[in-house]
């Protein structure tokens, strides 16, 4: 099963546990926690449904992980969201220390990193291209720009538009870099390429106004504090619940759509996001007049 050899290797990737060892501790707290794993598992079943053995991607998916691992412990901090549970679990500040905390985000990236250099089984210039892909995701062009416009301007009154680019940066971009990377390893050409991209950046804002819809929902539930995004100028708050689940049914639909364009019909692949979406996304009257957010299908009226 993909999932239990994929687990296996995170956990080969991060070491035997060492209580004495803080930083390690904290990544390891931070990466193996009950995750649903969608960004590599996503990668690893698009790998398989163009063509290449999942084992070959197996490193690279592990750094997508980590990457994302990164990005909660420095979402949850209390300069930004200030959130005390994640995955059921006490946040890695709360649990290690902000100090530790930072330092287990970047250690993690690093990880990270190293981990494309040196994947087994992939060509060197394929490895310096998704090494690149990672980068351009971590930064100004991505997870970290999402996370400013969140936190600086998530507070104030914005568009649709607006909050769905802020989505696309802080949520869409690892969706992005796991069909990326899968489509380098592949060699797929643009007649795949072109509508995976929009596969992933319609499954992407899905998954935010998904986890948006989810944040008035328990802890227990949801395994995340309550209300983190009280006062946020989210889909849902701006729109409402009502309109917030159309456009993700929306949206799950539309990606659905460039799935099969690109990979054809029985594609392992499209059961996993209709499973990942299933309880959340039911069968709407789909609006006849989208419009496009930088690639991201989003409709009005």
């Amino acid at each position: 099963m993909l999932k239990t050899t994929f687990e296996d290797r995170l956990h080969q990737v991060l070491g035997e546990p060492d209580p004495l060892d803080l930083l390690q501790s904290a990544m390891r707290e931070a990466a193996l926690g009950a995750g649903k794993r969608m960004r590599p598992l996503l990668m690893m079943l698009l790998a398989r449904d163009l063509g290449c053995p999942p084992a070959g991607m197996l490193d690279a998916a592990c750094a997508v992980e980590l990457v994302h691992a990164a990005s909660l412990i420095l979402d949850d901090m209390p300069c930004m969201d200030d959130a005390t549970l994640r995955r059921g679990r006490p946040t890695i500040h709360v649990r290690f220390g902000e100090d530790v905390a930072i330092l287990a985000a970047i250690s993690l990236l690093s990880r990270a990193f190293g981990l494309v250099a040196t994947a087994p089984g992939i060509p060197a210039d394929a490895r310096t291209r998704m090494s690149s892909t990672l980068a351009n995701a971590i930064g100004t062009k991505g997870l970290a720009m999402g996370q400013l416009q969140d936190l600086r301007s998530g507070r104030g009154k914005r568009s649709c538009d607006d909050i769905a680019v802020t989505n696309e940066l802080k949520t869409g971009m690892l969706f992005d870099v796991a069909v990326n990377m899968a489509t380098v390893i592949a060699e797929a050409g643009d007649s795949v390429v072109l509508p995976l991209t929009r596969f992933a950046k319609a499954a992407g804002q899905a998954f935010q106004i998904r986890d948006d819809l989810l944040d008035s929902h328990d802890s227990a539930v949801t395994g995340k504090d309550a209300g983190n995004d009280a006062g946020k100028s989210t889909i849902v708050l701006t729109l409402g619940a009502e309109e917030a689940q159309r456009q993700l049914a929306f949206l799950v639909q539309e990606a659905d759509r460039h799935l099969v364009s690109a990979l054809g019909e029985p594609a392992g692949t499209r059961l996993f996001i209709r499973a990942l979406f299933a309880d959340k996304a039911a069968p709407v009257a789909v609006p006849r007049v989208p419009v496009s957010v930088r690639g991201a299908a989003f409709v009005t009226g």
